[in-house]
């Protein structure tokens, strides 16, 4: 797992390079189809699952939607709802 100070979205990028074997410009990709940067469908799968081990989260079947998978944005948002453990402040 990776450094848990360091922010949701540094370390989304940083798993979107590795899945990808290449470098991510945030300010470029953040809100650009995920798609349009080299992401496969097979790709996906990749990320969906280094997403759950880095943040330790369930990712449910019903929130595995191409929305929820579109761009940087719509997974840090995902993360961001499923990390939240219920009766936390």
């Amino acid at each position: 797992m990776d450094n848990p100070r360091r922010g949701t979205r540094e370390r989304l990028l940083g798993l979107v390079e590795q899945v990808l074997a290449t470098p991510v410009d945030d300010a470029a990709t953040y809100d650009r189809p995920l798609r349009e940067i080299g992401m496969t469908s097979l790709k996906m799968v990749s990320l969906l699952l280094a997403v759950e081990v880095e943040f330790d989260i369930v990712i449910p079947q019903s929130d595995i939607t191409p929305a929820n998978f579109e761009s940087l944005a719509a997974v840090e948002a995902l993360v961001s709802r499923l990390a939240v453990k219920p009766g936390a402040p």
